[in-house]
């Protein structure tokens, strides 16, 4: 995925906190746009290391700071002694997903999601979405988590690398993208099974949201259903494991 910079992704903007290691040395490494990177004082094990040396060849400035001073700056009280401060962090378009897509040659493959609330399955998605290669995440502006600390800590710097689009209407989004091609999927315990369904080409997959599923009206605009197999007790997944899950049987079968 191209990598995230100050002003390459139009719509909203807003200053973000990037929290613990893994997702600030991948924002160093990717050249997101900084505007201060705090590092636990003392703290000399690989991991600091490392975002030290990205930070050098970037020539981003270093503030060395106590433990109190992280644990204010904290909003996910959640750190691992590295904090950084993006400048203007953005969310895409729709339209530059579709274009990376056409750059590599790739029919597009978008992961879309109804109504995901909790912070934590946001940032899984959004890693799940990148080493499945995926060309972005589309999530609605109501009723929905956006791009927060907590998001960003829990995608692991995935988010430094996928594109997330934010659109006033889920719906409306999806009739403009089947014009444009694609079709939908979406995961429902009641739907076909997913090893039974073609999820080649151009394709959303839809996931909703903690406990409700997909929403009536979504699902009415999906052209298939695809159920996940379970042998267990309980009847769900949680909402980034279902994501999980149905990813990589599009992945698998991309690769057949």
């Amino acid at each position: 995925m191209g990598q995230i910079e100050a002003g390459q992704f139009e719509t909203e903007q807003t200053e973000l906190k990037i929290e613990g290691r893994n997702a600030v040395l991948e924002a160093v490494r990717s050249g997101t746009q900084l505007d201060r990177l705090f590092l636990l004082e003392g703290c000399a094990d690989g991991p600091i290391q490392s975002i030290l040396r990205e930070a050098k060849k970037k020539n981003i400035t270093v503030q060395f700071v106590d433990k109190m001073r992280l644990n204010s700056l904290s909003e996910t009280g959640k750190h691992q002694g590295a904090i950084a401060i993006a400048a203007a962090y953005s969310y895409a378009s729709v339209e530059d997903m579709l274009h990376a897509a056409e750059e590599k040659g790739e029919p597009p493959f978008l992961i879309l999601l109804d109504g995901v609330e909790d912070p934590h399955n946001l940032g899984a998605v959004i890693r799940t979405a990148n080493l499945a290669g995926a060309h972005g995440v589309i999530i609605p502006k109501r009723r929905a988590v956006g791009l927060t600390a907590s998001v960003i800590k829990a995608s692991a710097g995935a988010i430094s690398y996928t594109p997330v689009a934010r659109v006033p209407n889920l719906t409306a989004e999806m009739k403009k993208l089947k014009e444009r091609g694609l079709w939908f999927v979406c995961a429902d315990m009641s739907g076909t099974l997913m090893y039974e369904l073609d999820l080649k080409g151009p394709i959303g997959l839809v996931i909703g949201g903690e406990g409700k599923g997909v929403s009536e009206l979504v699902r009415k605009n999906c052209d298939f259903a695809a159920s996940i197999p379970m042998r267990g007790n309980l009847n769900s997944l949680n909402a980034s494991v279902a994501a999980g899950v149905l990813a990589y049987e599009i992945v698998r079968q991309r690769m057949m």
